[in-house]
């Protein structure tokens, strides 16, 4: 028997008698007969085509279809997919990364102006200063539930979680380390001097993240940064923590960091987890 079975469970498939009759939306039909041509067709893609086929036979279903399909057709022209190169595009920068880079970037061009013409500074550069905390607001913005516009549509995709984090701030990074080691270059800041903190602060960044949200961690730790670097060097004309001999620390920091994010890596991909 060809009959689909009241339970829905059977292998074998309705009869054109039963599909015809679904199509046509035929009263004859009980509700269990309709159930369980409705629970085959989920799971068959041939008698689902057999329905598409008697679907079009019916003048009520093709005028419905074709009202439809003219109402959509403008939404459906103007939604059509992002080139693939957009979407690759997406999963390394966020939408609103580029006008925060550039306005970093800005920032990173100023510390050097001042430092060249200024001399207000004195022992301690203004590139060296900033350098290190500056990537902080890429990451946020590459990572940030109040910043990216299309975060939500973003962290509930496969992709998401932590390696899409990480591609992110990579990007981030890719961009303003070459910026920062220009500006050293021109300022005579040594690389490791910035380069260090500035790892170390991203890797701090993104495993104090996992708890309490990436733009949560940022604003904390540029707020300790300023209490802690900035406001001593305006103050005091010194910047204890980032004399030489604080390098070790901040290599150390980078390793707690980098520890912390892959213990916990998991937390990015869990419904709920802080963002």
């Amino acid at each position: 028997m060809r009959a689909a079975r009241s339970e829905g469970r059977s292998t074998e498939h309705p009869s054109d008698r039963l599909v015809r009759g679904y199509a046509h939306g035929d009263a004859d039909l009980s509700a269990d007969q309709t159930w369980a041509v409705e629970a085959h067709l989920e799971r068959c893609p041939g008698c689902r085509r057999r329905l598409a086929a008697l679907a079009a036979e019916v003048p009520a279903v093709t005028s419905l279809l074709a009202t439809v399909r003219t109402g959509l057709e403008p939404d459906l022209d103007r939604s059509a997919p992002a080139p693939r190169r957009r979407r690759r595009a997406a999963i390394w920068a966020a939408p609103v990364l580029g006008p925060w880079l550039a306005m970093v970037i800005g920032v990173s061009v100023v510390a050097v102006l001042l430092d060249r013409t200024a001399d207000w500074t004195r022992t301690v550069p203004t590139v060296l200063l900033l350098a290190p905390a500056l990537p902080l607001a890429g990451v946020a913005a590459a990572w940030s539930r109040g910043l990216d516009p299309a975060f939500e549509l973003t962290a509930v995709t496969p992709r998401a979680g932590l390696p899409l984090l990480l591609r992110r701030t990579l990007t981030v990074l890719a961009v303003l380390l070459p910026v920062h080691l220009a500006a050293g270059l021109l300022t005579g800041v040594a690389l490791a001097h910035w380069l260090l903190p500035s790892l170390a602060l991203t890797a701090t960044a993104l495993a104090l993240g996992s708890v309490i949200g990436v733009g949560r961690a940022t604003a904390v730790l540029g707020a300790l940064w300023t209490a802690a670097v900035l406001a001593p060097a305006v103050a005091l004309d010194r910047a204890p923590l980032l004399q030489p001999e604080r390098l070790p620390g901040w290599a150390a920091v980078l390793a707690v960091g980098v520890s912390v994010i892959l213990a916990r890596h998991r937390a990015y991909a869990t419904p709920g987890a802080p963002r």
